[in-house]
């Protein structure tokens, strides 16, 4: 049976993950910490045991503390959560998705520029 790929992460989850992209491998201490506000050490530890059951984050243990590190590079996830969005928002159009991004968004004249070069390549690598 091959593996189960990740579930998608809940906002608070996503927070977490945020930290781990950012920090690199972390105790559930030292994301508590990052998240300040009222984030407790064990609402973190039970959000972080629940992402590894669902396979967001990968629990290593070392010594007394269990360091977690996110399971996917960030650039995976943001890629599995856009085509999500993309699928169930606009019935699979990542047109759809980028036009109302584009047009919907107060989107700078610098971020547009990079957009255009984005396509450039892209026209450019693909036949």
């Amino acid at each position: 049976m091959p593996p189960r790929a990740p579930l998608k992460p809940t906002p608070a989850e996503l927070e977490i993950l945020q930290v781990l992209w950012a920090r690199g491998p972390s105790t559930v201490r030292e994301v508590a910490e990052e998240l300040g506000r009222a984030a407790s050490y064990t609402t973190v530890l039970k959000l972080m045991q629940i992402m590894a059951d669902k396979r967001l984050v990968k629990r290593e243990e070392e010594s007394r503390a269990h360091v977690y590190r996110a399971f996917l590079p960030r650039q995976h996830m943001q890629l599995r959560l856009v085509k999500d969005l993309a699928e169930r928002a606009f019935g699979g159009s990542m047109l759809g998705l980028l036009q109302q991004a584009v047009s919907g968004a107060a989107v700078s004249k610098e971020e547009l520029r990079a957009l255009r070069e984005l396509i450039e390549r892209e026209e450019k690598r693909k036949p």
